[in-house]
């Protein structure tokens, strides 16, 4: 397979200091080329990616779908376009979705797959605070959806490109166990950093390709002390993985409403 790849670290409010990442690579047999990364300042970037035309296959860290239990009990719909739709005609800005959840009241439910994914469980994508999964959900699939993407078990749209959800922390810790390795130049978590590319350039991740880089690309990757850059080629490899599996490594039925991240069991 000799598509495109890439794996994108989102962001709901990207800036130069804090941009949207993606990294972009090309798998021959079992072996993923890391060609570059890049960084998008600003939405327009983002909704530049997703326009290139495929073939390309990508994962992206940010949730396809929200809750069932939330979903049913607002009328929300029976599909992630459905419910995106709806919530975007109730809330004109992320804070109306903020304001939405509080009103809501039931705490913070989490997906099927959040709790899914082995060692770890990612956010609900109802916070809206702290770490804002909720908001990514709210600008980043509202793209994907408007891009005409297709997002496999959610959405039928251009075949030729193709997107999935990633959580690049389940692959870390595969890899890294409880170790951190990012938002610190200390030097622990330059060394996590240095020993996760290790890991990456040897092949460990179970089923996923060795990755092939240069030695300029595993500096700045070991040197970003966000981890963005390190987050975005987890999500690449992600990506790399899933294009392999049968049916994108998804299982048979999907909910709709709520998604699925690449590797959750």
């Amino acid at each position: 397979m000799h598509s495109s790849l890439i794996g994108v670290d989102f962001t709901s409010a990207p800036t130069r200091r804090k941009p949207i990442t993606v990294a972009r690579g090309t798998l021959a047999g079992a072996v993923l080329r890391l060609d570059r990364v890049d960084a998008c300042p600003d939405f327009a970037g983002f909704e530049a990616v997703l326009a290139e035309p495929g073939p390309w296959y990508g994962a992206f860290d940010f949730p396809f779908g929200l809750p069932r239990a939330f979903v049913d009990s607002l009328a929300l719909g029976g599909s992630c376009a459905e419910v995106n739709a709806a919530v975007h005609a109730r809330c004109a800005v992320r804070m109306d979705f903020r304001a939405l959840v509080d009103a809501w009241g039931q705490g913070l439910p989490h997906r099927v797959t959040d709790r899914s994914l082995a060692g770890v469980s990612s956010t609900s994508p109802l916070q809206t605070r702290y770490v804002p999964v909720g908001f990514m959900w709210f600008e980043g699939l509202t793209r994907l959806l408007a891009a005409g993407v297709t997002l496999p078990g959610l959405h039928a749209g251009d075949p030729q490109r193709i997107a999935l959800e990633g959580y690049p922390g389940a692959l870390a810790h595969a890899l890294l166990g409880k170790r951190s390795y990012k938002n610190s130049p200390e030097p622990d978590r330059l060394i996590a950093r240095k020993d996760l590319v290790d890991a990456l350039e040897q092949g460990r991740a179970e089923g996923a390709p060795r990755l092939k880089l240069s030695h300029a690309m595993r500096d700045a990757l070991v040197a970003d002390a966000s981890g963005d850059r390190l987050d975005a080629v987890l999500c690449l490899v992600q990506a790399a993985w899933a294009q392999a599996q049968p049916g994108h490594g998804l299982p048979a039925a999907v909910d709709p409403v709520e998604g699925w991240i690449i590797g959750a069991r």
